[in-house]
């Protein structure tokens, strides 16, 4: 089975306001941030409300993000963590299947 070659992927999506809350309210969970600072290594970390859809790995996009979010990726001051499956299914969104959030570590 040959591999597809992906030329173009569109990672743009919009939420819907009551998702969009929902899910901002699960990512900064008191407990959900303690367990981000813990396996981050760091004292705290604060939610810096930007999400974005993996993309997939192309010469492009070479760390399976939109390369405007690359910088955060390479940055000692921030984490990157896939949203779990669940904040998706409670907050109702379906499209895209799958987020990233980025945090601040302070």
């Amino acid at each position: 089975m040959p591999l597809k070659i992906i030329q173009n992927f569109d990672s743009s999506f919009t939420l819907e306001p009551q998702a969009k809350a929902t899910l901002f309210e699960l990512l900064t969970n008191e407990s959900f941030l303690k367990q981000i600072s813990q396996q981050s290594k760091c004292e705290q970390v604060e939610f810096t409300e930007l999400l974005f859809q993996p993309v997939p790995y192309s010469s492009a996009t070479p760390k399976g993000m939109p390369a405007e979010f690359e910088n955060y990726h390479e940055s000692e001051q921030h984490a990157i963590i896939n949203v779990p499956p669940n904040f998706m299914f409670k907050a109702k969104i379906f499209k895209p299947s799958r987020l990233c959030a980025i945090y601040k570590k302070l």
